[in-house]
């Protein structure tokens, strides 16, 4: 799933931490399932074409997927995460 936004260039970059334990209710039942938590840097322009793509390939019915604005950081950075997610030209 990463592999795949990443190399779409959907995501200029997808980090995996864990396992972690998340605790939740789900379908009336309160669960306790180890998982992983990925987090993927894109931009707004990419962000409906990522969420499809990590709804497609996730095991999850309803995965978690959370879009948070970055208010600032190095520029270079941000730069880079948009030249790595502009959509690819029509006229290639």
């Amino acid at each position: 799933m990463v592999r795949a936004a990443v190399e779409g260039h959907l995501a200029a970059c997808a980090q995996i931490s864990g396992p972690i334990t998340s605790t939740y209710w789900w379908q009336g039942k309160l669960e306790n399932d180890e998982e992983f938590l990925i987090v993927m840097k894109t931009t707004d322009e990419r962000l409906d074409d990522l969420v499809t793509s990590v709804k497609a390939n996730h095991s999850y019915d309803t995965p978690e997927i959370v879009a948070v604005p970055i208010v600032g950081g190095l520029g270079d950075y941000l730069t880079w995460i948009r030249e790595e997610t502009a959509a690819p030209s029509s006229d290639g």
